[in-house]
């Protein structure tokens, strides 16, 4: 039976309606499957330091975000990281986040500390007196309801969300009788009596569970972080509405279900749960500061990066040996400025000196809303960070694409019907019985990794509305100024977007182009390659600076990230003059992908020296058809000519940069702003996914299940999974990524780098509180400067030198930094 708790007096609406929306945007949002894109998890706490961010998510969710120190003891016995990293991070840590001494340091480094625990919540307390899962129970409560509201087309008959969150879970909490089965009795009555708005009923339970004003943003965080994805996906609605300058109230009234079962479990228990609560409480009202295990912790961290960036520079040290390259390029063939492309770039350029490549975001400067053939769904094919400005379709306005389209639309619509009458609840066991064996043969190929028939390319994309010469000369001058591709045209420029080839993986637009919001850059390339190859803007380029040849062509290609195949869309532009430039386009393609293949074998499982490679995308039980992103460790702006002959392995963004040809260095700027960005997001998940798997990875993939058609559970039941699956950054036996923030490798004047940063205050944020490393590049490709935050640089020249790589453990032991001395 439910019992009377004296209330606390009602805080002003407006300190919880604050504290609630300062909670809201410390989680991250997560999109779904079918656009899926890398998330930065530590997206709400970038403005402060790691330790700080570390204390913060301990208390919220119970995780270590950094690795266990074990693992920075086994980088130091290998000697991936030295002694010199290490002292180096030590000096450069502030005086409040770390001990006295090099040597105390190194002694506590040695010392695993304990497991993190989050503060409770009344269900944990709940639980722990009356020994009934009530977490589990409230998640699985929550997770039932919230699978059917936010369903996007896998439930034969969607909730729908007309009302909201809030009034659709109190309609189906009231009728649901398992809160009273588990012994929550009463609790249906205790619902349909709660205030009947989310804010009400916030305020309400705000009084019942007598939380002071302190308390509420910390408590308001852990409650929405037990909810796991489903939080993280009304944080993406949230997102979603912010780019279109409204609102969206899903996440703040998931808060309020969250807090009527916290409410009505005290009311419960309150005899031998309210003692429990009131030091709890008392807990969640205290000011966030990080630990001294916080601070060695973090210096561990930074120990690991500075390792990676030392081994980064002495490779950019090295003198490659790279042949003398014609004075016009046989071909020129630009990339996303993904990780996966360097390794297929690296092995093209081996190919002829003739070979110029180039790294460019994947989306081509192109933000568009897409509308793929015969369909009605618009695909936001850029950076989630930005709202599409063009719109396009694919296909001609004709009558004949007009029927296609019509033809095409019926087969879609019949294969759905046939779909939704094999899933019915009536027709289902029948179906299996009468028309199994008629499957057969598709089981038979898919099971043995046949190849299927080639699927068909979307026609050509078009523009919906017709763009004016004026603005499609901006746009095209635009691309080209940010690509550093202002002259020395080849004959024959390919345009590569890329995609992933894969099969049964719900996770499968996470291997696409996170810059064009998880989906494949064809689209954009095809879109580029005809504005480019377009006379009239040929023409009005002439008057801008930027001549085109009248003998170069523009291609779209498309690089399949998975098999390293390429397909040029040669039939949007064809030209018998470059018929020739063409099939040798091709064979040097077929070569590159052979050589980056068995590049790639030699990390992936059971890859067979690269000749196994195209078979993992046509095979239903591969868990891990490619790395995806893996690895990802450096970001770096600057001419080719830098990076070129130098074996990065797959792990650098490669984004082409000049800054002698960027006027107002409005190029920088959109650099910093945009693709490094995405990257950082990028990165941050891989690391996320790895040091807090349990809450930001998305666990294992041999039991995941979709949920809503919007995202995954472990089994079958539970909280949705945000982040990458464990096999996505391990290979069975150890770590196939080290989760090291990414560093940013800019070259261009000091100067300029600060004025951008001062410019875009959330940027900078990231550089000073560390979740980004910057450095400054000199015009032979060294680091030369690293930022140490507050618009301050220091030199890094020294991170070669032998004789401090060699400095002994003895000469630095006892060393005690003078505060002052800090840079």
């Amino acid at each position: 039976m439910l019992m009377t708790v004296a209330k606390a007096p009602l805080l002003p609406s407006e300190a919880i309606t604050e504290a609630a929306n300062r909670a809201a945007r410390a989680i991250p949002p997560l999109w779904p499957l079918a656009s899926s894109v890398a998330v930065n998890p530590f997206l709400g706490q970038t403005g402060e330091p790691l330790p700080l961010a570390a204390a913060r998510l301990r208390r919220a969710a119970g995780i270590a975000i950094t690795m266990p120190r074990a693992w920075y003891a086994e980088k130091r016995q290998t000697r991936e990281i030295l002694e010199e990293d290490m002292l180096d991070a030590f000096e450069a840590a502030p005086p409040a986040f770390r001990l006295g001494t090099f040597a105390a340091f190194k002694a506590a480094a040695h010392v695993e500390r304990a497991a993190p625990l989050p503060l409770p919540t009344v269900a944990e307390l709940a639980r722990d007196v009356a020994f009934v899962d009530w977490p589990g129970v409230v998640q699985e409560r929550i997770s039932h309801w919230a699978a059917g509201f936010f369903d996007q087309g896998q439930a034969l008959w969607a909730a729908g969300d007309a009302h909201g969150a809030y009034a659709s879970w109190r309609n189906h909490a009231v009728h649901d009788l398992t809160p009273e089965i588990a012994g929550l009795s009463g609790f249906a009555r205790f619902v349909a009596d709660a205030p009947a708005t989310a804010e009400g009923a916030i305020a309400e339970c705000v009084a019942q569970l007598g939380l002071p004003e302190p308390a509420l943003e910390s408590y308001f965080h852990r409650l929405l972080m037990t909810l796991g994805g489903w939080s993280q996906f009304a944080r993406y609605r949230l997102w979603q509405a912010d780019l279109r300058g409204a609102t969206d109230a899903c996440l703040t009234e998931m808060l309020a279900i969250r807090l009527l079962w916290e409410a009505a479990l005290l009311r419960h228990d309150e005899s031998s749960v309210e003692p429990l609560w009131r030091p709890v409480v008392a807990a969640y009202a205290e000011p966030v500061s990080p630990t001294p295990d916080d601070g060695i912790d973090s210096i561990l961290q930074e120990s690991a990066e500075r390792a990676a960036q030392r081994r980064l520079q002495i490779l950019l040290s090295e003198s490659p040996s790279t042949p003398v390259a014609s004075a016009r390029p046989s071909l020129q063939m630009a990339f996303c400025i993904d990780v996966r492309s360097e390794v297929c770039r690296r092995a093209l350029e081996s190919l002829d000196p003739g070979i110029r490549t180039l790294g460019f975001a994947g989306f081509f400067g192109l933000g568009i809303g897409h509308r793929r053939f015969a369909s009605d769904v618009v695909e936001a094919r850029l950076p989630v960070l930005l709202t599409p400005s063009v719109f396009t379709c694919s296909g001609e306005a004709t009558p004949q694409s007009a029927r296609a389209e019509r033809a095409t639309r019926i087969a879609a619509r019949a294969k759905r019907a046939w779909g939704r009458f094999k899933l019915a609840a009536i027709s289902s066991f029948a179906f299996v019985e009468a028309t199994g064996p008629v499957y057969a043969a598709k089981l038979l190929r898919d099971g043995l990794g046949l190849p299927h028939a080639a699927a068909a390319n979307d026609p050509a994309p078009r523009v919906t509305d017709q763009l004016d010469l004026a603005t499609r000369l901006t746009m095209a001058e635009k691309v080209l100024r940010a690509m550093s591709l202002t002259d020395g045209f080849a004959r024959l420029v390919l345009l590569a977007g890329h995609g992933a080839s894969v099969v049964n993986n719900p996770h499968a637009s996470a291997l696409n182009c996170g810059a064009c919001g998880g989906y494949s850059g064809d689209v954009n390339a095809r879109l580029l390659a005809s504005l480019l190859n377009d006379r009239p803007v040929r023409d009005g380029l002439v008057a801008r600076g930027i001549s085109i040849p009248q003998d170069t062509l523009f291609l779209a290609a498309l690089h399949d990230t998975t098999t390293d195949d390429v397909v040029i869309y040669s039939n949007d532009h064809p030209s018998a003059a470059h018929a020739g430039d063409l099939a040798q386009a091709r064979v040097w393609l077929t070569s590159a992908g052979a050589l980056a293949r068995t590049e790639r074998a030699q990390r992936l499982p059971r890859a067979g020296h690269g000749r196994g490679i195209p078979r993992r995308a046509r095979d239903w039980a591969e868990l891990r058809p490619e790395w995806g992103l893996a690895g990802c460790q450096a970001f770096i702006a600057a001419p080719r000519s830098r990076t070129a002959g130098r074996d990065l392995a797959g792990r650098a963004f490669l984004h082409d940069y000049d800054w002698r040809r960027d006027e107002g260095f409005a190029v920088l700027e959109l650099i910093l702003t945009a693709p490094v960005v995405v990257a950082s997001w990028i990165s941050l998940q891989y690391y996320g996914s790895v040091v807090a798997s349990g809450v930001f990875g998305a666990g294992n993939k041999l039991l995941h299940n979709v949920t809503g058609g919007l995202g995954v559970i472990e089994g079958n039941g539970g909280l949705m999974r945000a982040g990458l699956p464990w096999q996505s950054v391990h290979n069975g036996e150890r770590l196939i990524h080290d989760p090291l923030r990414l560093s940013v490798l800019v070259e261009a004047p000091r100067e300029a780098i600060l004025s951008v940063l001062a410019r875009h205050p959330q940027i900078r944020a990231l550089f000073d509180n560390r979740w980004l490393h910057l450095f400054g590049l000199s015009d032979t490709g060294r680091m030369t400067w690293r930022y140490v935050g507050n618009s301050k640089w220091e030199s890094c020249l020294g991170l070669t030198e032998p004789e401090a790589a060699m400095r002994s453990d003895d000469e630095s032991a006892e060393r005690v930094v003078d505060p002052s001395a800090i840079r």
